[in-house]
């Protein structure tokens, strides 16, 4: 899949390594094989539920850049999260676009697994989810988007 970010045409993956380029980050870890690719998220500077997703990925062992910017918006369009799964914040990690609060063993399956796809969303922000810990636990629907297919349900919460 290609992207057009500033006139060019990158893959995801080397969109992942320009952004990290342009935030003058590499993790230290990035020289070992077994470590986790870093994720790299977009969010707004006032979502707490989007920092409580970023302490779970954290806390899963994901090296973990934060881009606060006013409006995520044209980030989810670059990265082609269709509208009909959006949530509050999206991020980059292993060349896949994840969009909302998607538990990190189900990055780690992605990860793992690599299928052909853009990447996994938790539309809304369903209770419960990682980042939204409130003691209520609705059901969710973790959904892989962008495959050939058509988009589908990954993993049942």
């Amino acid at each position: 899949m290609f992207l057009t970010a500033m006139g060019a045409s990158l893959t995801v993956g080397a969109l992942a390594i320009a952004v990290r380029g342009l935030a003058g980050t590499v993790p230290a870890s990035a020289s070992t094989s077994a470590a986790k690719p870093e994720v790299l998220v977009w969010k707004s500077p006032t979502c707490g539920c989007c920092g409580g997703w970023v302490d779970h990925m954290r806390a899963a062992g994901f090296p973990v850049t934060v881009q606060e910017v006013d409006d995520v918006e044209p980030v989810k369009m670059r990265l082609g999260v269709p509208a009909t799964l959006q949530s509050c914040h999206t991020a980059l990690v292993g060349g896949y676009a994840l969009e909302g609060h998607v538990p990190a063993d189900s990055v780690q399956r992605l990860l793992r697994e690599r299928p052909a796809a853009v990447g996994l969303a938790v539309p809304g922000m369903p209770q419960g989810s990682p980042g939204m810990e409130t003691g209520v636990k609705d059901p969710y629907d973790v959904v892989l988007f962008g495959a050939a297919g058509g988009d589908s349900v990954y993993e049942r919460r």
